[in-house]
């Protein structure tokens, strides 16, 4: 039975990848996942990914038109 969901290399990012995707620092996002507010990652054993479509769909909430919105 084929898989629903083949995990695709492309698919995750380390953590200097996804804060090159994000355009923020590598430190940023680790304090995001000390103190939370951050995109959503995922640890296998001791290594963090993050999901490019998390990423994007993190970003994408964080649309506003004015300043006063936040």
């Amino acid at each position: 039975m084929p898989d629903k969901h083949p995990i695709d290399s492309q698919s995750f990012l380390i953590n200097n990848e996804a804060a090159a995707f994000l355009r923020l620092s590598p430190r940023t996002l680790e304090k995001y996942r000390v103190i939370g507010g951050g995109p959503p990652f995922h640890k296998f054993g001791r290594r963090v990914l993050y999901a490019r479509a998390d990423l994007q769909q993190w970003a994408d909430l964080r649309t506003f038109d004015n300043t006063s919105q936040f």
